[in-house]
């Protein structure tokens, strides 16, 4: 991949101004393999692509720019686009939170769907009725008809917002449940609450592709011991 375009990457993903001295050792072998030697010729010419790309995203052409801030680089809305961004941002949903037991959840009937309460709970080894009920408030997963068994209980399955959510084209590009599982981390880093505490017990947490992973060997699946919460971030 070309410099320029590993350092336009790069700023995208930061979530915070990214400085010329962490960018350097990133892209260090690309710039090596275009020619570059010496610590002070590489730094060079990583600033130099760094003010390259400076100038072309000033263009009129561009509704962002790649500005200096507090040290390090960062792509932003250029202020003349700022009422365009405003009023779409109006109409955008605010983000959800959850809890472990509600990602764990969500991790068992993303790779066993279409899947049962029961069968979730035997999974989880814990009663996820009122996880269930969150995630349906959530329009993560959905109802997909009743298993032909005694009782025939519900069926779930996950939803085009829980595709929308994790950037899936379908359920078929899930990844591994190891890269499901660091993908929540990401996803839902700022946004996970804790169990709540009773008593003084605590809730463990168990790893959302662990849970999944689980063989399904309790009978008698337990109580939560903490209640679902979910609550929404301020506008």
């Amino acid at each position: 991949m070309p410099l320029k375009a590993e350092i336009e990457a790069i700023i995208y993903a930061a979530e915070t101004p990214i400085p010329l001295e962490q960018i350097v050792p990133l892209v260090r072998q690309t710039v090596v393999a275009e020619g570059a030697s010496g610590e002070a010729e590489i730094k060079s010419r990583v600033r130099s692509t760094l003010e390259e790309l400076v100038s072309e995203y000033d263009a009129p052409g561009h509704g962002i720019e790649i500005r200096q801030v507090a040290g390090g680089y960062r792509m932003s809305t250029k202020p003349e686009q700022h009422e365009v961004v405003r009023a779409f941002a109006k109409g955008l949903k605010p983000p959800i939170r959850l809890s472990l037991p509600a990602l764990e959840t969500l991790a068992v009937i993303a790779y066993k769907q279409p899947v049962t309460v029961p069968e979730i709970n035997d999974i989880r080894g814990v009663d996820s009725g009122g996880v269930i009920g969150t995630l349906l408030d959530r329009k993560l997963i959905t109802t997909a008809g009743r298993k032909q068994v005694i009782g025939r209980p519900i069926l779930y399955k996950t939803t085009k917002e829980f595709l929308m959510r994790f950037g899936l084209k379908d359920v078929n590009e899930l990844p591994s449940m190891e890269e499901f599982e660091k993908l929540v981390a990401e996803s839902f880093q700022s946004e996970l609450i804790p169990a709540e505490n009773v008593g003084a017990e605590t809730v463990e947490p168990v790893r959302a592709a662990e849970v999944a992973a689980e063989s399904e060997e309790h009978e008698n699946p337990r109580q939560e011991e903490a209640p679902e919460e979910v609550h929404e971030k301020a506008s």
